[in-house]
């Protein structure tokens, strides 16, 4: 009677977990983590997400001598925590490197399933590409910086020509000669600086304002080789009338002429009168 009753019974309730069994079966899935962790797959949707918040960590984030700490859902993935450093270092996703207990991690590994718990502690390193990156850059921003401050030297120097040029405009336009020794000193002066803006290299902005100073030089030498043809053309106009006092006056030949065996004098009459004697 008793073994009946504990068969029963046995019977009763193995039969109902053998039920629910068989719906929990259906109902989860189940994945190999890294590292041979079996665990519960995720499903977007389910039941559960809706039921709790997934817990907030805190961790730690060591980059060259700082410490950032964060905080971040426990099923976060390496890539979002990526996002978030890039926020508080500067540094682009694509340049860091994520290390948690010596392995770097991938952007779609999650925090929680590597391991990562609250107060854990993880590396970020830029990518040695990165750092070579940015050298290149800064040695080029350096050589960038130069070139500038070169031309700004140059600029400086025209300016004080610029003012000398723009006196002899309003000299030659008042009508008042202006001396040439003047003029082909200046152009000299603007034609040296216009070679030392075309021995700097530069590139971006350096650049645009060499082209721009390289530019004004030449209005300068232009507005200059103006003036000089100017003065020429003043010169060649005065020339003609004074050459006109310089002719020679034509006479006569009967009357100036070298020739003097032909000369006859007619108002002169010679007379001889003889005296008589006895």
């Amino acid at each position: 009677m008793m073994m009946k009753i504990s068969s029963t019974t046995c019977s009763r309730k193995s039969s109902k977990p053998k039920v629910a069994k068989s719906s929990i079966q259906t109902t989860i899935d189940w994945e190999v983590r890294p590292g041979g962790m079996l665990v519960q797959k995720r499903v977007n949707g389910s039941d559960s997400d809706f039921d709790s918040d997934p817990p907030i960590i805190n961790i730690k984030v060591s980059h060259d001598s700082y410490y950032h700490h964060l905080s971040l859902p426990s099923h976060s993935t390496f890539g979002d925590l990526k996002k978030i450093l890039t926020r508080e270092t500067k540094l682009e996703a694509k340049d860091q490197r994520l290390l948690f207990r010596g392995k770097e991690k991938g952007d779609d590994e999650c925090l929680d399933m590597a391991g990562v718990r609250d107060m854990s502690k993880v590396i970020l390193l830029e990518d040695p590409a990165s750092k070579e990156r940015k050298l290149v850059d800064k040695t080029k921003n350096h050589g960038t910086l130069h070139a500038y401050d070169a031309v700004m030297k140059v600029r400086a120097e025209v300016d004080k020509l610029a003012d000398k040029v723009v006196a002899l405009d309003t000299t030659a336009k008042n009508g008042i000669k202006i001396a040439d020794k003047e003029v082909e000193v200046l152009t000299e002066l603007l034609m040296k600086e216009l070679l030392k803006l075309d021995g700097i290299e530069a590139e971006g902005e350096a650049k645009a304002q060499r082209r721009i100073e390289v530019r004004r030089v030449q209005g300068f030498v232009d507005t200059l080789d103006n003036l000089k043809m100017t003065e020429i053309d003043i010169d060649k106009r005065v020339l003609p009338a004074v050459s006109v006092t310089t002719k020679w006056e034509m006479f006569d030949s009967e009357i100036g002429g070298l020739n003097t065996s032909n000369r006859i004098p007619t108002s002169t009459k010679i007379t001889k009168e003889w005296e008589k004697f006895e």
